[in-house]
C-alpha cells in the first residue's frame, strides 16, 4: 500500500515539474548584449563656438618679383621647362611651400561666426545622471581646435582668394594643378593668422524626450564635466553629470581578470561613418552599432598606462564607449585606434582602457557605480521576451515605462510583445502546479479512506471468525458468552491444577477483543501490527511533503 502511495507522489512529481528545455533562451550573446546595454548608451557632443578672425592677405611684392627671377634662372639653365605653364607651377609650388615668405596680412579683417565640434559615445553608471566617456571627447587641444574652426570657417575665403591670383593668370586659370596649389598657398595663410574671439564650450548628451523612442524628437541636454583626464596615451577618461535625471539605465561593471588573450571583447558605441552620413535617418544615428572581436593583447604606454588591444572593429564616433565580456559586464572603455598615414583605420589596432583606470578615476569623486532598477527589471523582461514569455514579460516592460518614460526601447518591446500574443505567439506555461497540488491532495485522502475501510472490515472478518461464541439464531448477532464461560476463563490445552476441572472444548485461542483483563492470543497480533505499521508509515510520508504540495 505504501508503495503505491509513493507511485503515486513521484508521478504527480513528474507531472509538476516544468519543462526546463522547452524554456531555454537560444538568443546570441551579441544580441542578449545589446538589448540589455544599449539603453545607457549615449551619444555625446562637444561644441565650441566663437567668432573667426583673419586678416586680408597681401602679396610681398619684392620677394614675389625676386621668385619670378629664380624661375626664369632654373628655366634658362634647363632645371624646368621654358613654357610660361612650367614657370608659373614652380613660382606657386614655392609659394605654397612658405605662405610667410610672400604673403602679409593687412586691414581689413574678415570675420565669420563658426561653431565646431565632435559626437562621442558615453554610458551612464548611475540612475541619477553620471556618465563616463574619453578625455578627448570633452575637451579639445588649442592646436587641434585651430584647424578645426579654420577647415569649419575659412573654406569661403580660401576660395575667393585663390581665385583672385589665379585669375591674373590669363589661360592658366583652369589648370587644375594651378589652381590646387593657390588654393594651398591661402589655406596655409588663413590657417596660421586665424584668431578665433568669444570661444565658448558646451557639452551635452543626446536624449530622447518624454515618450521615449529614438527618434526625430531627441534633444541635447546640458552634461557638466566633473573629472577629465589625460588624452590618449594617458588615463583618457572624463566623467560627466547631467542634473534632474533618474531611474536612469546603466550598465555594470566589471574586472580586468573577466577578460583574457582569446576573449571575445563587445564594443558598443556610435561610429561617425553613420553619425556623419547625410543620407542616414536620425533615428538610424541615434541607435548604437555593436561590434566584437577578440582581445589580442595587453599593451602599457611609455608612462606605465596599461591598454588592452582588441580586434573589435571601432571608428572615430565609438570613442568613450563601453567594451564589454560575455557576461555583460564593461571591461573597458574604447579610446583609440591606430590609423594608416591616409587617415583610415586599421585592422587588429583598437585599444580600450581597462576598467580597473575607470573604478580608480571614479573613486577619486567618491563616486559609485550602481545598477539602476530601471535596468534590473528591463534585463528581467528582456528575459522573458527571448523565451518567448510573452504574457509575463508585457507587465515588466509596463513598468519599466513607468519607472523611466523616456526609455529609448521600451515602448517598442512593448508594441511586439502585444502584437505577438495577439499573433498566438506567446509560449508562457500555464500555471497549473497549484490544481495539481489540489488533485493530488484529493487523491491521497481518498486513498487513506480506502486503506482505513479496508483496515477495519478485515478486523471485523477475523473477529467474527475466530470468536468462541458465534452468533445464535434468533439473538440477531453475536452474544454474550454463558454464565459458565463468564466464570471459567479459557485454560490452555489440558486441565491446569487449582482451576477445577478441565474445559477442553473451550481451551483455543481467543480471537481479537477478548474479555476483560485477557491480551489477545498471539495468533491474530501480527496481522494488527502490520496494518498500524502500514498507517503509521503512510501518514509520516504525508506529514513529511514540502510545504505548498
Amino acid at each position: 500500500m505504501v508503495a503505491a502511495v509513493a507511485s503515486v507522489a513521484m508521478s504527480m512529481s513528474a507531472v509538476a515539474a516544468p519543462a526546463m528545455a522547452d524554456g531555454e533562451s537560444t538568443v546570441p550573446v551579441g544580441t542578449r548584449l545589446a538589448a540589455q546595454a544599449h539603453p545607457a548608451v549615449q551619444l555625446t557632443s562637444l561644441t565650441y563656438s566663437g567668432q573667426v578672425v583673419v586678416p586680408t592677405p597681401e602679396i610681398k611684392q619684392s620677394a614675389l618679383q625676386a621668385l619670378a627671377q629664380q624661375a626664369a634662372s632654373a628655366a634658362i639653365s634647363g632645371k624646368i621647362a621654358q613654357d610660361e605653364r612650367s614657370i608659373a607651377k614652380y613660382i606657386f609650388q614655392h609659394m605654397a611651400a612658405n605662405p610667410n615668405a610672400y604673403l602679409r596680412g593687412v586691414a581689413p579683417n574678415r570675420s565669420v561666426d563658426a561653431e565646431v565640434g565632435g559626437l562621442c559615445t558615453g554610458w551612464w553608471i548611475t540612475p541619477d545622471g553620471y556618465m563616463v566617456t574619453g578625455a578627448h571627447c570633452v575637451e579639445t587641444g588649442e592646436e587641434e581646435l585651430g584647424q578645426l574652426f579654420a577647415r569649419q570657417a575659412l573654406t569661403k575665403f580660401n576660395k575667393e582668394d585663390a581665385q583672385s591670383v589665379v585669375q591674373s593668370l590669363g589661360d592658366y586659370q583652369t589648370d587644375e594643378e594651378i589652381v590646387k596649389l593657390a588654393t594651398q598657398l591661402f589655406v596655409t595663410f588663413n590657417s596660421t593668422h586665424l584668431k578665433i574671439q568669444g570661444l565658448q564650450k558646451s557639452l551635452s548628451v543626446l536624449q530622447s524626450l518624454p515618450g521615449g523612442g529614438v527618434d526625430k524628437t531627441a534633444k541635447p541636454v546640458p552634461a557638466e564635466l566633473v573629472s577629465v583626464g589625460e588624452s590618449y596615451p594617458g588615463k583618457d577618461f572624463a566623467l560627466l553629470k547631467v542634473n534632474g535625471q533618474q531611474n536612469l539605465p546603466t550598465v555594470p561593471l566589471g574586472e580586468d581578470s573577466d577578460v583574457q588573450t582569446g576573449d571575445t571583447l563587445y564594443i558598443s558605441g556610435f561610429p561617425g561613418l553613420v553619425t556623419n552620413t547625410a543620407f542616414f535617418s536620425l533615428e538610424s544615428k541615434l541607435d548604437p552599432a555593436l561590434t566584437e572581436g577578440p582581445y589580442n593583447a595587453k599593451r602599457t604606454t611609455q608612462t606605465g598606462v596599461p591598454y588592452i588591444q582588441t580586434q573589435a572593429p571601432a571608428y572615430h564616433g565609438n570613442s568613450g564607449g563601453p567594451v564589454f565580456s560575455k557576461d555583460g559586464k564593461v571591461i573597458g572603455m574604447l579610446i583609440a585606434g591606430s590609423v594608416t598615414d591616409g587617415g583610415e583605420n586599421t585592422e587588429s589596432q583598437t585599444f580600450v582602457l581597462p576598467v580597473s583606470i575607470i573604478k580608480e578615476k571614479l573613486n577619486e569623486k567618491n563616486v559609485k557605480p550602481s545598477q539602476a532598477i530601471t535596468s534590473t527589471r528591463y534585463n528581467e523582461a528582456l528575459d522573458d521576451y527571448f523565451k518567448h514569455y510573452y504574457s509575463q514579460a508585457l507587465p515588466k516592460f509596463r513598468e519599466v515605462q513607468a519607472l523611466f518614460p523616456n526609455h529609448p526601447y521600451v515602448a517598442k518591446y512593448i508594441s511586439d510583445t502585444q502584437q505577438a500574443i495577439s499573433s498566438g505567439k506567446d509560449e508562457t506555461p500555464s500555471s497549473i502546479l497549484p490544481w495539481i497540488l489540489i488533485g493530488g491532495g484529493v487523491v491521497i485522502g481518498i486513498i487513506i479512506v480506502v486503506v482505513l475501510v479496508m483496515s477495519v472490515g478485515r478486523r471485523r472478518r477475523q473477529s467474527e471468525h475466530v470468536s468462541p461464541f458465534p452468533a445464535q439464531p434468533g439473538y440477531g448477532g453475536a452474544v454474550p458468552p454463558p454464565p459458565w464461560a463468564q466464570q471459567q476463563p479459557a485454560l490452555p490445552y489440558g486441565a491446569q491444577p487449582g482451576h477445577g476441572p478441565s474445559q477442553q472444548g473451550y481451551a483455543g485461542p481467543q480471537g481479537p477483543g477478548g474479555y476483560p483483563g485477557q491480551p489477545a492470543p498471539q495468533g491474530q497480533q501480527p496481522q494488527i501490527a502490520d496494518l498500524e505499521r502500514e498507517l503509521a508509515e503512510l501518514r509520516r510520508q504525508l506529514g513529511n511533503r514540502p510545504s505548498g504540495q
